[in-house]
């Protein structure tokens, strides 16, 4: 049984920095490439970052690239997302994901998190 569990979310000013965690569980998690998405209120979820199992590979979205870095750890397995300059546009729940079932990173994620709730408010 994969579990995904996200921690870090919370409300924050613009201009403003979180660093969200993503920590997983189960057999052989530490081979998976691993991921970031949100999902804004009203709005389809959106794939914002991803780390492929051994780390030589990052991809991050247009929307975040320069303000964001996906990482991780793989003892324990850990993946972070860091997040700089923070806007109101970077609401939303920022969900973590992992096993990338194809070619990393435009792949279907076969495990997730529930997300954590990022919001970004003056």
């Amino acid at each position: 049984q994969v579990q995904l569990v996200e921690s870090g979310g919370g409300v924050v000013q613009p201009g403003g920095s979180l660093r969200l965690t993503c920590a997983v569980s189960g057999r052989s998690t530490s081979t998976y490439g691993m991921a970031w998405f949100r999902q804004a209120r009203g709005k389809e979820r959106e794939y914002i970052a991803a780390v492929s199992w051994g780390g030589a590979n990052i991809y991050y979205a247009d929307a975040v690239k320069g303000r964001f870095t996906i990482s991780r750890d793989n003892a324990p397995n850990t993946v972070f997302l860091q997040m700089n300059d923070l806007g109101p546009e970077d609401t939303a729940v920022y969900l973590c994901a992992a096993r990338c079932r194809g070619s990393f990173p435009t792949c279907p994620w076969e495990y997730w998190g529930h997300g954590t709730q990022v919001t970004v408010s003056s």
